[in-house]
């Protein structure tokens, strides 16, 4: 009786399944198929995926169904004997021939689409798009070299949501602290590259995506009609903390952009100015406090213990209160072989200047001295 109850209970599932299938279709499609995303040419690249996928479903349909007629008319409990024959010139000519033209008409589309890919001409404006474990940098680039400026972009997912400490947001894994910004209805030309292994720049939604090497420098492009932010990932296994580095980008209408991208140069002026100037220890130690967070803290952690033996403490350790110079060197070449990396290129002086002075100066640590960023610009002058 207790297998009747269960056969009966499975037949009602699988009866309840069948009727919600209909109502499932459409949402299982859309998570299954590509997204249209907002550009032209992720439209085209959709049109060219549904043109491809249907080409295959018709050959699959007809291909099955004559075997499944061949089988089931020809089986020999009906007497049919199986042909003897080696060849049949035109049957090997028919299935060369037709496959040959599905192809060559795919690839005229197919073809058409890859060179507006790759047509990087006429931009408005150049972004240089370069990766480190784990973060970004963007670049924008000018003629004016006093228009130029770059920040990074790291991710800002809260450290108690990926251990399960808090509620996961909406955007897990894809929120950053500094957005990439763009103005809609102008064409802007990506340069990828990397300053240590491969990455790969990818945003879905503009149907884009290019590969990040190391002394390498690849381009794409893209026109965002609609003002928004769109989210993509690298996507190129690049270590530990691959799933950790996520790209944001927001499109602005025209005017919202300039007024930015004004104010970014502007600050950037500031920012030059400030290489030159004399900080206060509690500014060195806010400044530092902040640098640290987005740079160091996710190996040497907020609290400066480290995770030893890959990643060791900070929290009195020879660097912190040893030599100032030594740790200075070690923050700017890093430590080959070791998990290390150099921060020379990501930080300015007065940037490297304030997280030697918050390491030397946080948690049980004083060293007693101060730190400017005059010091770095001297010890480094000659690199």
């Amino acid at each position: 009786m207790k297998n009747n109850m269960q056969n009966k209970s499975h037949s009602i599932r699988a009866m309840l399944a069948l009727l919600t299938l209909p109502l499932l279709q459409p949402v299982m499609a859309d998570e299954l198929n590509l997204r249209q995303g907002v550009t032209e040419i992720s439209h085209a690249i959709y049109d060219l995926h549904q043109i491809i996928l249907w080409v295959c479903v018709v050959i699959g349909v007809l291909v099955f169904a004559v075997m499944a007629y061949s089988i089931f008319a020809h089986r020999k409990s009906r007497g049919f004997v199986p042909a003897t024959f080696h060849e049949n010139l035109k049957i090997e000519f028919v299935w060369t021939i037709v496959p040959m033209l599905i192809l060559i008409g795919l690839a005229i589309p197919s073809t058409a689409t890859l060179i507006d890919m790759y047509d990087t001409g006429g931009e408005d404006l150049n972004i240089e798009v370069r990766a480190y474990q784990w973060k970004w940098q963007y670049k924008y680039l000018d003629e004016d070299l006093n228009s130029s400026f770059s920040f990074f972009s790291s991710m800002s997912t809260p450290k108690d949501q990926i251990y399960n400490k808090q509620v996961k947001g909406e955007n897990y894994l894809l929120e950053v602290d500094n957005v990439l910004k763009i103005p809609v209805n102008r064409k802007v030309r990506f340069l990828i590259t990397s300053d240590d292994v491969i990455h790969a720049w990818w945003v879905p939604d503009f149907g884009i995506k290019r590969d990040a090497v190391p002394g390498m420098l690849n381009d794409l492009w893209t026109i965002v009609k609609e003002p928004g932010i769109y989210r993509g990932q690298c996507t190129e296994l690049c270590g530990k903390d691959h799933g950790f580095m996520p790209i944001v980008v927001e499109a602005l209408p025209e005017a919202e952009f300039d007024a930015w991208h004004l104010e970014r140069v502007s600050l950037e002026a500031g920012r030059v100015e400030a290489l030159n100037s004399t900080f206060t220890e509690e500014e060195l130690m806010a400044k530092g406090e902040e640098v640290y967070v987005t740079f160091c803290a996710s190996c040497h952690q907020v609290s400066g213990k480290g995770i030893p033996p890959v990643f060791p403490g900070l929290d009195k350790s020879a660097i912190a209160v040893g030599d100032r110079d030594e740790h200075l060197r070690i923050v700017y070449e890093g430590v080959p072989g070791t998990a290390m990396a150099a921060f020379g290129k990501q930080l300015d002086a007065a940037q490297l200047a304030a997280v030697v002075h918050y390491e030397r100066h946080a948690w049980s640590n004083n060293s007693g001295d101060i730190t400017q960023p005059k010091d770095v610009i001297n010890l480094f002058s000659a690199q």
